[in-house]
């Protein structure tokens, strides 16, 4: 991670926008999602994050899944942190989280997930507008859209830039977050965008 300074400097951003963010849900500024060659340690990753932020656990098929998720759950409890789980609301249940980040391809899930378990934050992944609005229109509380900036995911498509992520936000119809390569140095460029929080693997944790 960078220096403190630069970290507080994320953090505030995403605290800056935060507070623009509608809806009926307190939705966390800063969403770390877990990688398992980015974010090795999703503990030690999810421990360096402010209170109010969320952590979005990504198994990945791992066979200790739930035992991870049981670990985060009560890490997070502790530090004052929202659990997400991606694609698996079987696990976020067994965990006790508060709720799922589902992909793109399985965003027609968020409406019957959020009528199952109002309680919920359930997110959906976005990589274009179209994606975003059709997202936020089957119910998810918010979307993620990617990739910003540039970034090393292997996943990774051409990064959108702040004008083009603004233009998207403006048609989305709902709470956005900016996830791809967002880390300290870049962070304020989305001041202006219209996010309600930050996304981030490797901005977020302690290897940056």
């Amino acid at each position: 991670m960078g220096d403190d300074f630069d970290f507080w400097n994320l953090r505030a951003t995403a605290w800056s926008l935060s507070r623009r963010a509608g809806g009926q849900k307190p939705l966390p500024p800063l969403l770390l999602f877990t990688d398992p060659v980015r974010t090795p340690d999703v503990l030690a990753a999810a421990a360096a994050l402010p209170a109010g932020a969320g952590v979005v656990y990504r198994t990945f098929g791992a066979k200790d899944a739930l035992d991870v998720a049981k670990a985060l759950r009560r890490l997070t409890l502790s530090r004052g942190l929202i659990l997400l789980i991606g694609a698996d609301a079987a696990l976020a249940r067994a965990a006790g989280a508060d709720g799922v980040h589902l992909p793109q391809r399985e965003g027609r899930k968020a409406g019957p997930l959020r009528r199952g378990r109002p309680d919920w934050i359930v997110t959906s992944a976005a990589h274009g507008v179209l994606a975003a609005r059709r997202g936020l229109a089957q119910g998810a509380d918010a979307v993620v859209v990617s990739t910003v900036f540039p970034s090393k995911s292997p996943s990774a498509g051409a990064p959108l830039g702040p004008l083009r992520l603004a233009a998207l936000v403006r048609t989305a119809g709902g709470p956005v977050y900016g996830l791809g390569g967002v880390h300290t140095k870049n962070a304020r460029r989305l001041l202006a965008s219209g996010v309600v929080g930050l996304a981030a693997v490797e901005g977020l944790s302690p290897q940056m």
